[in-house]
């Protein structure tokens, strides 16, 4: 007996070979609820039974688990095993998941939260701005923290923020500054790497991560065309980060002063100059004080 798992984000009639085979090898085929999977494989010609009873053990027979149960499936299975007269039941899966195909979902349930909740239904990117700078802050305390679990929430956190701004303006007209959604803001970064790793996607000769990071600056700057050495620093950015960016832009920088300024400003060329990175290395010092 065979219990067949299948993909909700996987179009319906595309099943692997093993899952082919069973269907057509079964002396019956048998599933507990109706799907679009379901209904592509009654159009190949094989019969499928819809009923509610909970699945017996029976020598031949395929049970499709409702669409994307896997834990149903393993638990049926674990069952039927245990029961007397079962000798072998086999979860096959009929269709595998791509990496990231769990981002569908948050797309999916986002888009639903902006037609049917009152409050996500009003935000605007203005009204989010201070969310997403939380966000951002929340997941770098938890990645100095070294708690992975609480990294892996923080960052999803952070992955609502990007769908979120996406979808308002997927709703936004052109003019207003819309007009593109998620799938433009994943191509405009696959672009992105693709253009700048020619090392990996053409015929690019870097070898060390120096190269590549040097390649990468010069790749930046053509594709940037930039008039000034601040343009595309955020001026939001702590004063610290902020001075390596401008230093980084402009390369050897002489600083002198007896200023508290100047002696900070040299402190970042100093850091820089050792590959160190001065905001982070003073936020950790900041942390051992508590």
């Amino acid at each position: 007996m065979q219990i067949l798992v299948l993909s909700p984000r996987v179009a319906p009639g595309i099943l692997t070979l093993p899952a082919w085979d069973a269907l057509r090898a079964a002396t019956s085929v048998l599933t507990p609820e109706d799907s679009p999977h379901v209904q592509a494989i009654v159009a190949s010609g094989i019969a499928v039974e819809v009923t509610p009873a909970p699945p017996a053990y029976a020598p031949g027979t395929v049970w499709i688990a409702p669409v994307g149960q896997a834990a149903w499936a393993r638990t049926v299975a674990d069952d039927l095993m245990a029961g007397a007269g079962a000798a072998d039941v086999e979860v096959v899966f009929g269709s595998y998941e791509l990496p990231g195909s769990s981002l569908l979902d948050v797309v999916e349930v986002m888009d639903r939260l902006r037609r049917e909740c009152p409050w996500t239904a009003q935000q605007t990117h203005d009204s989010l701005s201070h969310y997403l700078l939380e966000e951002a802050h929340e997941t770098l305390e938890a990645l100095d923290s070294g708690d992975s679990e609480h990294l892996r929430e923080e960052l999803g956190d952070l992955l609502m923020q990007i769908v979120f701004h996406a979808r308002i303006a997927a709703e936004m007209p052109p003019d207003e500054g819309g007009g593109w959604d998620i799938d433009d803001v994943a191509a405009g970064i696959a672009g992105k790497l693709i253009y700048r790793n020619p090392h990996v996607f053409a015929d690019g000769d870097a070898t060390t991560a120096e190269e590549v990071d040097a390649a990468w600056q010069r790749l930046k700057a053509t594709e940037k065309q930039r008039t000034s050495v601040l343009e595309g620093i955020p001026a939001t950015l702590p004063a610290l980060a902020y001075a390596d960016k401008v230093i980084g832009r402009l390369g050897d920088v002489a600083t002198s002063g007896p200023d508290l300024g100047s002696r900070l400003l040299a402190l970042v060329a100093e850091a820089r100059s050792h590959g160190v990175d001065a905001e982070e290395t003073l936020r950790q010092a900041v942390r051992l004080l508590g």
